[in-house]
């Protein structure tokens, strides 16, 4: 039957039979094109193929134009913190963990971070959080640590009844995603790290470190200033291309979001970072993007984690900022649905390989 349907399909396309298309029809980020009944030779009944639609099917594309509405609930750390996430679109769930820094309403309104999260919310459910210590969760809190991270990541998911789901990290929220699939490999489906390291900054080496004491000073002094000179100094890094426009509300952002304090407290986590060691334990089909250009974590970091962990995948692309902006190279690729798309394709695809012979 594969060699048949091969036959039938359309240069570069896949056509999957009645059977396959039943068993994992509303599973995958991608949609069917039903062909019709076809006389297919030496097998008498017609069969019924479909097309597999690498394109956005039209239930997703509609959610474009949509004025998509974000509903915001609350959970409770082990500890007690208050963690505020909300929910947006329909579809698998997909979960971005928090990363520096985010506010849920603040977000959702930015040039900054608006078309991506719609990006993300095209034929998914997408649920993201405002970690502790920021946006809407609780700000006044005991402990700013990596372990509490993830604990914070492991009671919103179990809040938002998830069992299983695609886990998106970007920045130093890669390393809170790499441990929490490391510990709940049964949970993760899908593993997507953006701009991502292993090793925060202030281990990589003497002069990184000095460099990043020195901006946790100028932090603690300048951060909640009106005059956004100090903020300014991150926004540099994190969009070194980006438009006026951009820049002031990514340095509004960063003033609205936390305290001086906990923004220090923040900073200071996220350069002590270590996970080198639970890379090679991931067992979650991983994606790897980073930008070429990217000055908070370089390209090589990226390497290292693709490196890591087994059979990652690791997708280079042109930019400098640290974050996915509209107006980047990056944001045209569609990498992430993609990659959330092909489980079954490249099953289908190896199993018509097979029965012809090829492999």
């Amino acid at each position: 039957m594969a060699a048949r349907l091969e036959a039938l399909a359309p240069a570069g396309g896949i056509l999957i039979s009645g059977k396959v298309h039943d068993e994992v029809e509303g599973k995958l980020n991608c949609g069917f094109e039903d062909r019709g009944s076809r006389s297919v030779k030496n097998i008498a009944r017609p069969v019924r193929p479909y097309l597999v639609q690498r394109e956005e099917p039209a239930a997703a594309r509609s959610i474009r134009g949509a004025a998509l509405q974000q509903e915001i609930e609350y959970s409770r750390a082990p500890d007690g913190v208050r963690l505020g996430w909300a929910k947006v679109g329909t579809g698998p769930p997909i979960v971005k963990a928090a990363n520096w820094l985010n506010h849920l309403e603040y977000d959702w309104e930015s040039p900054v971070w608006r078309a991506f999260l719609e990006r993300l919310a095209r034929g998914n459910t997408l649920i993201r959080y405002d970690a502790r210590g920021n946006g809407l969760s609780d700000w006044d809190v005991p402990d700013v640590s990596f372990n509490a991270w993830v604990s914070d990541l492991k009671a919103l998911v179990d809040d938002a009844g998830l069992d299983r789901f695609a886990l998106l990290g970007v920045s130093q929220g890669c390393a809170v995603s790499i441990a929490f699939a490391e510990r709940y490999p049964e949970r993760v489906s899908h593993l997507i790290l953006y701009g991502g390291f292993a090793l925060g900054a202030r281990k990589r080496s003497p002069e990184s470190r000095a460099k990043r004491d020195a901006m946790a000073t100028l932090m603690r002094f300048g951060w909640g200033a009106d005059e956004p000179v100090f903020r300014q100094m991150f926004t540099s890094q994190f969009m070194p291309d980006a438009t006026k426009e951009q820049a002031d509300v990514w340095n509004e952002l960063q003033r609205r979001t936390t305290s001086p304090e906990c923004a220090v407290r923040y900073f200071e986590t996220v350069g002590d970072l270590d996970v080198r060691d639970l890379l090679p334990r991931v067992q979650a089909r991983t994606l790897v993007m980073h930008v070429r250009g990217d000055l908070i974590a370089p390209l090589e970091s990226g390497r290292e984690v693709a490196a890591g962990i087994r059979d990652a995948r690791f997708v280079a692309m042109e930019g400098r900022s640290h974050l996915v902006q509209e107006s980047e190279p990056a944001f045209e690729r569609e990498e992430i649905r993609l990659f959330l798309s092909s489980d079954a394709l490249n099953l289908l695809c190896f199993e018509r390989a097979r029965r012809c012979g090829r492999i």
